[in-house]
């Protein structure tokens, strides 16, 4: 997640050799140059849309943000203008939306318009009161849940470890487990250590698209 002001962290990331998923954010200086690259090596990208989050967050402001307080035209607008940002998106899933997740009429405008697109959603559960996948499964549309969150905690290497184990314990437990991580140098590094053992775990890295449903 998190990626498109920076080309670095992506080029790392499709430099390495399972098949990530990228998150990219609409509307940045790379997202358009990102989605185009990851799409020229066969690799799959979500728009990672930020939506409006509870408390101190609500104050700030990414390009493209979902807040509740718009008109249901000025929504609709932003969505589609973060869509077009990031070409060639399979699907979406949210950045912060604590706020915006739990509110299931801006939900369902969402939804309605990723359907229209063909588009899946994956909520990233900032929120235990999300109501994005209810929704969206409501409507008919593809959908996940993350499972983990890898580096909550992104400068320290052991704490990123550790989640990795976790993901990689609640795939063998579920038969499948998504996780999601942010472009910082521990994660990338830690994610290049971890995929080259998991193999041996008897487990494949697939793109988060083969685990919608």
């Amino acid at each position: 997640d998190d990626l498109g002001q920076d080309m670095k962290p992506a080029q790392d990331l499709l430099d390495l050799p399972d098949r990530i998923t990228l998150g990219i954010m609409p509307r940045l200086p790379y997202s358009k140059t990102i989605a185009e690259t990851a799409h020229r090596s066969s690799r799959e990208v979500l728009v990672h849309i930020p939506m409006e989050a509870k408390g101190s967050a609500e104050k700030r402001s990414s390009p493209g943000i979902l807040r509740s307080d718009m008109t249901p035209m000025e929504f609709i607008a932003a969505v589609n203008e973060d869509l077009d940002s990031v070409p060639g998106a399979v699907g979406t899933n949210n950045h912060e939306g604590s706020a915006l997740t739990e509110n299931r009429e801006a939900m369902t405008f969402l939804m309605s318009e990723l359907k229209a697109r063909r588009l899946f959603f994956l909520d990233s559960m900032t929120s235990p009161k999300s109501a994005a996948y209810r929704v969206a499964k409501e409507l008919g549309l593809r959908a996940a849940r993350r499972d983990v969150f890898l580096d909550n905690d992104g400068g320290n290497p052991a704490a990123i470890r550790k989640q990795f184990e976790e993901l990689a314990r609640t795939a063998k437990q579920n038969g499948r487990a998504i996780g999601i991580g942010h472009p910082h140098p521990a994660t990338i590094a830690e994610l290049r250590k971890w995929l080259a053992k998991i193999e041996d775990q008897g487990i494949e890295v697939v793109p988060v698209s083969a685990l919608v449903k």
